[in-house]
C-alpha cells in the first residue's frame, strides 16, 4: 500500500522557521511525482512545491519561492520541507502526495495526485 506521513508542523512566530518531512512507503520513490500543497481555512488546496521524477527539478509556488526548499532523502524514502521567513499567509495544513499519473504540465495541480498524507498544521502568528 502507498503510503505518506507527514510530520513537523506547529506555531511559529512571523519570520520563523519549520522543517516539515513526508516518509513514504509503498511505491518506487524515484519514478513518481511527489508534491507539497497546503490549504489554510476556507480556501482550496494549493500547490507547494513538487519533484516530478529524479533528475528533473524541483518546481515551487511564486508564493514561497526563495523561502521554501524542498529535498529529498532517497535512502529513506522521506521528502522534507524547510520553510524559512515564514508568514500569516503561510498558516495552513500542509499535505505531501504522490501521484504515478501526472504528467509533466500537471505536477502543480492537487488534482492529478492520488495519494495523500494527512496533514500538518502550520500556524504563523504575526
Amino acid at each position: 500500500d502507498v503510503q505518506l506521513q507527514a510530520s513537523g508542523g506547529g506555531l511559529v512566530q512571523t519570520g520563523g522557521s519549520l522543517r516539515l518531512s513526508c516518509a513514504t512507503s509503498g511505491f518506487a520513490f524515484d519514478d513518481y511525482a511527489i508534491g507539497w500543497f497546503r490549504q489554510a481555512p476556507g480556501k482550496e488546496r494549493e500547490f507547494v512545491a513538487a519533484k516530478f521524477r529524479s533528475g528533473y527539478n524541483i518546481v515551487y509556488a511564486d508564493s514561497v519561492k526563495d523561502r521554501f526548499t524542498m529535498s529529498t532523502d532517497n535512502a529513506k524514502k522521506t521528502v522534507h520541507l524547510q520553510m524559512n521567513g515564514l508568514l500569516p499567509d503561510d498558516t495552513a495544513v500542509y499535505y505531501c502526495a504522490m501521484s504515478s499519473t501526472v504528467i509533466f504540465s500537471e505536477r502543480t495541480n492537487p488534482r492529478s495526485y492520488q495519494h495523500w498524507g494527512q496533514g500538518t498544521l502550520v500556524t504563523v502568528s504575526s
